[in-house]
This record gives C-alpha cells, sequence and structure tokens, in this order.
C-alpha cells in the first residue's frame, strides 16, 4: 500500500491487516503505551471541507504517535489563488512525509499521490469515504467477532459513503444490500466492481428490503457538504428513507446502527434509534481515531 485514495485499492488482505493494525492501535493506547512510531515526522492535513472527526482524530493520533500533524486550509494556500495543484503537491512532497487531504474532486486527490513523491490519504472526497469505511468495518467486527457472511444494509444517498461501503463491505466478505432513491445510484464504477461478487450485492429502491434481516444497518446525511442548494428537493426525494422504529423491526435480533456522523436526526435517522445505538455509533466515531494511525503506521513505519 503506497496510498489511500479508495477501498478499491487495496486487497482484503491489506483491508484486514489496517484493522489488525488498528485493534492493537486500540489496545496499546486503552494501557497507556502510544508507540512513539512517526517520531520526527510530519503530515500535512489538506482540507478544503469543513471537518469535525477526520481534522481532530488526525491531529490527536499523530501527536499520540510522536507525529506532527499541521492543519492546512485549502482557502488559506496558493491554491486558493490559481497554484496548479501539482505544484502544491511538489512543494508538500519536500516539507512532509505524507499527506491527507480532505476535499471535493477525486482527481485533486489523484494529483496531489501523483506529484508529491509521499503517501497520500483520503481524508473524504465527494466519491470515496475510505478511513470512515475502515472505521465502520473495525467497530463491526469488534462487535460481531468477524466480518465473513454479515448481512448489512444501507439506507441512503447513493454518495461517497456508499461507494465506500459496497467496496469495504464486500472486500472484507460481508454481504450488502443497499436502498438509494430512484436517481441516487452509487458510482458506476462501483456497481461494476460489485457485479464481480454475485449476490452478495443488491441495489434496491425499497429501504425496507435493505433493513430486512440485516445484522449492521448504515445510514448517511441525505444533503451533503456543497449540496445546500438542493435541501429542500433531497428531503422529497428522501421522504420515506428514514431509519425509524418500524425499519428497525424488520432487521435481526441485536442489529447494530452505524452512522458517520454528524447526524440530521429526524431526518435520515430518528433521535429514538439514534439514543438507542449511540454506544456503537460513537464507538464507530472513536474508532476513527485507531484507524487513521494504523494507515499512518503502515505508511510510514512499515507496520
Amino acid at each position: 500500500m503506497k496510498h489511500l485514495l479508495k477501498l478499491s485499492d487495496l486487497t482484503k488482505e491489506e483491508l484486514l491487516h489496517v484493522l489488525d493494525v488498528a485493534d492493537e492501535a486500540k489496545r496499546l493506547h486503552k494501557e497507556g503505551r502510544d508507540p512513539k512510531l512517526l517520531e520526527g515526522k510530519a503530515v500535512a492535513l489538506l482540507f478544503a471541507k469543513n471537518s469535525t472527526r477526520t481534522r481532530t482524530s488526525l491531529e490527536v493520533g499523530i501527536h499520540q504517535l510522536g507525529g506532527l500533524g499541521t492543519y492546512l486550509s485549502a482557502a488559506e494556500l496558493q491554491t486558493a489563488r490559481g497554484e496548479p495543484i501539482k505544484d502544491t503537491a511538489r512543494v508538500l512532497g519536500r516539507y512532509y512525509d505524507a499527506i491527507v487531504c480532505r476535499t471535493y474532486k477525486q482527481g485533486d486527490l489523484e494529483t496531489l499521490a501523483r506529484y508529491s513523491g509521499v503517501p497520500v490519504i483520503s481524508g473524504m472526497t465527494d466519491y470515496a469515504h475510505p478511513l470512515q469505511v475502515l472505521a465502520d468495518l473495525m467497530t463491526v467486527r469488534e462487535r460481531l467477532g468477524s466480518l465473513d457472511g454479515v448481512q448489512a444494509g444501507f439506507i441512503g444517498d447513493g454518495y461517497n459513503m456508499a461507494n465506500s461501503l459496497i467496496v469495504g463491505c464486500l472486500t472484507a466478505g460481508m454481504r450488502l444490500t443497499a436502498a438509494c432513491p430512484r436517481g441516487y445510484r452509487p458510482a458506476a464504477d462501483v456497481l461494476l466492481l460489485a457485479r464481480r461478487y454475485g449476490d452478495r450485492f443488491r441495489l434496491v429502491q425499497d429501504p425496507e428490503e435493505a433493513a430486512r434481516g440485516a445484522q449492521v444497518l448504515f445510514t448517511d446525511v441525505w444533503v451533503s457538504m456543497g449540496m445546500e442548494r438542493e435541501t429542500e428537493r433531497r428531503r422529497r426525494d428522501f421522504a420515506g428513507f428514514t431509519v425509524d422504529a418500524a425499519r428497525m423491526a424488520l432487521t435481526a435480533p441485536g442489529c447494530l446502527v452505524q452512522h458517520p456522523l454528524p447526524a440530521r436526526r429526524g431526518e435520515e435517522i430518528t433521535d429514538e434509534v439514534l439514543e438507542a445505538h449511540a454506544d456503537e455509533i460513537f464507538d464507530e466515531a472513536e474508532n476513527r481515531l485507531h484507524v487513521e494511525k494504523a494507515v499512518l503506521e503502515i505508511l510510514l513505519a512499515g507496520k
């Protein structure tokens, strides 16, 4: 693994290795024994999108590993005044040992990787959210003991979370039924990849089909960053796609709920369901810290 730009870059063995290293990082942190594997290393945190969990967990995690994390707002860099991304990449690659980029276009992330000469990690794009889905898979495995054969459901927009969930779940050995409204399908290349897995993946328009028998149910906001002008139309189009008590009644006993946060309570998930599953949802948020440390350890410390 040279970069982490999207989950389809990883084999099953590489994905599970990230989770194993994350489990170890979490155990050592709970024991107060964070190894200083990034001592002398510096990581650029280049953000064009707002963030709570991604930014803070990376800053804290890099600090715990003994490294330096520098937050760089894209609005304050020379790219905001027209400098080509490839030039910024060449400069940052001479200062930093790795770059985490949270931006809009997947192509911009790939340009950073092409020209920087250092490992580049996706902090999220409009296409993919690999760190979040790795944290989701870590949480599900913690709770259920294994990922093999687990039946998952997703209810929501076929956007970046759906794209990464489809790839991550199928790569890890799970089954997934994704329910998205008409006109909100996941990316075409993701659906093409999913065809390799036969009946382990289904794309439907009825959210009840995604919930029925699910051992873990995923959802996400209906209006992602940059889509604010579409808010009212999206609320109409996603009517009936709320994860609520009636939908949870269709799932398998003990079904987990995962949400990347922030949540719009009353839209994609009710307050009742979120609070009933808060333990695993906030474990999921915590596990961002450990997954990100694992990725950095693998890329920069050869774990």
